[in-house]
């Protein structure tokens, strides 16, 4: 009798993340179509990719943690309120993505971009001329960014009139922003600026450091795909 050996939570990710595309697609028709469950399928997809890794072993804490989190966006949809639900999504994910990057930036730390260098490349790769700081410099730069980001898409919730939190409390909003621009920029402008500045990056990045070879573009995103949970957890690059 052969035996049963489950996925192991690297390669169950790496099968699971060309999902993660289907979460703009979802919340744009939540949207555009004004359907809440759109935005409910939406948001239980992110999760759902998100947890994976940590699904994949098969403990019970995630699992409960993911069913929970799943009840509590069913209450939010019998409620009317997953709209709501789905425009804090960007500020928590831009906030995570803001406290990787950073937390990787202290004394004695590996800062994460050079992580993924030595993931992708090769340990070899962070030696050469110009190469760590340049990860150093590029992991601020994502840090900020996202805080940034996170920072705006907040406001926007916040501020948008009609229909932000505080217009929704009867309070009056220091910074008011017409309702469909915030709308714009939470649901199609946030994801532009991410975009741009990863291929902006790239492009500068090919210029900046030219006296070295540079992995193509889809090379590059898949192999971060790949291995993003096991770095962000400060694994071994070696190890896999």
């Amino acid at each position: 009798m052969s035996s049963f050996h489950p996925a192991s939570p690297k390669s169950t990710s790496r099968r699971w993340m060309p999902l993660m595309f289907g979460y703009p697609v979802l919340a744009m028709a939540g949207v555009l179509t004004h359907r809440q469950g759109f935005s409910l399928a939406a948001c239980a997809l992110l999760l759902t990719v998100l947890m994976i890794p940590a699904l994949a072993t098969r403990r019970l804490t995630p699992w409960l943690v993911w069913t929970g989190t799943l009840a509590g966006m069913a209450w939010l949809w019998l409620h009317g309120m997953v709209g709501l639900l789905l425009e804090c999504v960007p500020i928590a994910v831009n906030a995570l993505l803001s406290w990787l990057f950073g937390r990787t930036l202290r004394a004695g730390r590996t800062p994460l971009i050079a992580r993924f260098i030595e993931a992708l490349e090769g340990p070899e790769r962070l030696t050469m001329p110009g190469i760590a700081p340049y990860a150093r410099h590029l992991t601020w730069f994502w840090a900020l960014l996202t805080a940034a980001q996170a920072l705006v898409l907040a406001v926007l919730l916040l501020c948008a009139e009609p229909g932000g939190l505080l217009s929704s409390l009867g309070l009056a909003s220091p910074w008011p922003v017409h309702a469909g621009l915030a709308q714009s920029y939470v649901h199609v402008g946030g994801y532009v600026l991410i975009a741009s500045a990863f291929l902006l990056e790239n492009a500068f990045r090919r210029w900046h450091l030219r006296h070295v070879h540079h992995l193509r573009l889809h090379e590059l995103a898949m192999g971060l795909a790949a291995r993003w949970p096991a770095l962000v957890r400060g694994e071994d690059p070696a190890s896999r």
